[in-house]
């Protein structure tokens, strides 16, 4: 959502709240103020009535951070004034739309909770005594229209986020089968080949043009087109690949001149092979640059770290099993840099790289966050296995001589921060939590390892 979207709906909500009495706004207030913890609570119970909602609403961490979250959020929605800033206040919405997304939380559970919220308050308003019913009626208007606007904002923000997941999780999916790429690569440019091949034999065996099988419709192009578009958007070679698809389909018709005929067929063999290039070229460049590797490490890079947390996150939750984190944090780092060059400075990085992987297992993941920051994710593990692994590691670095271009060996150290997957389904939480324990081990004087609990 674009800043000046967020001001446009800003300026709505205003608008909308000017529409009520100074009176009415303050009886909604006064109720919601009176019955915050009230209406949580009626919140939270039919919630939990919801078969789909206990995934996400039974873990007592969620239900005890959620309460007073929950608490927050209606005072804050319904204790609007025209004062108000309500930048700040669509922020807010937009903030829980992106968490509700994180979290993978149906919109349809969302918007019943608002529904939910609705009636409580109605029924809250009707109790109210000495006041009128159209005065009750305007107060109902304007807690209706607070969630209204509120749910617009968050859908909004969710919708967005869902895409931008959705596509990280289909690139990631392609990456995940990266190993098979080169064999990806073959089967197209045998696709291709064989493309060619029937367009030559059905030409020879006198197949009326209009029955000829055109590129966009072979295997190749069906590929390209529904996938490989995709899978390599943005890259220079699919707009190059993409306009010969359309010069080959254009001179087709044409074929039917059989005085030229064969310079249209060099023609067309000339544009595949134009093809051929650029499909290889793809497939080299999604390899080295766009597989979401670190280019310097080989790690995996942070581009599919939300991807693959969010995986684990759901596997860890339906199985009642536990993951881990651990963030790595070259001490000192820039003296090295400084001292002897960026160039030595990637060398340790590359050796340091190749120390994790060979401490990880095959079913964990190692990322690259950026600069010297590193990350481990260490797949059904309990805590004292996460504790023993990130010593392990700690002890291994610190035992470890690095090698660097000017042929000297250095010796450095690392701070580690540990955490385990307690359930929340919401990775960020986690993550926070995984770089507070590395801040700790810093403040601590670096080259340790720090837990941090839930």
């Amino acid at each position: 959502m674009s800043d000046s979207a967020e001001s446009l709906l800003a300026r709505d909500w205003r608008s909308s709240i000017l529409l009520y009495s100074e009176a009415v706004r303050a009886t909604v207030k006064n109720v919601a103020l009176k019955n915050t913890q009230v209406l949580a609570a009626f919140f939270y119970e039919q919630m939990l009535q919801d078969q789909a909602a206990k995934l996400f609403l039974s873990h007592e961490t969620v239900h005890g951070r959620l309460i007073p979250s929950m608490q927050n959020w209606i005072n804050q929605l319904f204790s609007v004034d025209v004062q108000a800033d309500f930048v700040a206040l669509v922020e807010l919405q937009k903030k829980v739309g992106e968490v509700h997304a994180r979290i993978d939380l149906p919109v349809h559970l969302v918007l019943h909770g608002a529904r939910t919220i609705k009636n409580k308050f109605s029924d809250l308003l009707e109790e109210l005594d000495g006041v009128c019913v159209e005065h009750r009626k305007e107060a109902f208007k304007l807690v209706s229209d607070s969630l209204d606007i509120a749910m617009e904002v968050m859908s909004r923000a969710y919708a967005s986020n869902s895409d931008r997941k959705s596509r990280a999780e289909e690139s990631y999916r392609l990456f995940s089968a990266v190993h098979n790429a080169a064999a990806e690569k073959g089967r197209q440019r045998s696709a291709l080949l064989d493309w060619e091949n029937q367009l030559m034999f059905d030409l020879a065996v006198g197949t009326a043009v209009s029955n000829l099988l055109t590129i966009k419709k072979s295997d190749f192009g069906l590929w390209f087109i529904h996938k490989g578009l995709h899978a390599f958007d943005n890259l220079s070679e699919v707009k190059i690949i993409m306009e010969s698809i359309e010069r080959i389909d254009e001179m087709m018709p044409n074929l039917e001149d059989v005085a030229d005929r064969i310079e249209l067929l060099k023609k067309i063999r000339s544009e595949a092979r134009n093809i051929q290039i650029n499909v290889d070229a793809l497939f080299d460049k999604y390899n080295e640059l766009e597989a979401g590797r670190d280019e310097l490490t080989r790690l995996l890079s942070r581009k599919y770290l939300s991807v693959v947390l969010s995986k684990e996150v759901n596997y860890a939750r339906k199985r009642g099993i536990a993951f881990a984190l651990i963030v790595i944090d070259l001490d000192f780092f820039k003296r090295i840099n400084d001292t002897y060059g960026h160039e030595a400075g990637d060398a340790v990085l590359q050796q340091f790289s190749e120390l994790l992987s060979n401490r990880s297992r095959a079913g964990d993941y190692v990322f690259r966050l950026g600069g010297e920051e590193f990350l481990i994710l260490l797949v059904d593990v309990n805590k004292e296995t996460a504790i023993r692994v990130a010593k392990q590691i700690n002890q291994k670095i610190r035992e470890e001589k690095f090698f660097i271009p000017s042929g000297d060996l250095l010796k450095v150290t690392a701070s580690l921060g540990v955490t385990l997957f307690d359930g929340h389904p919401d990775y960020s939480k986690l993550l926070s939590r995984a770089d507070k324990a590395l801040y700790q081990a810093k403040e601590k004087g670096r080259d340790q390892v720090v837990y941090l609990e839930s």
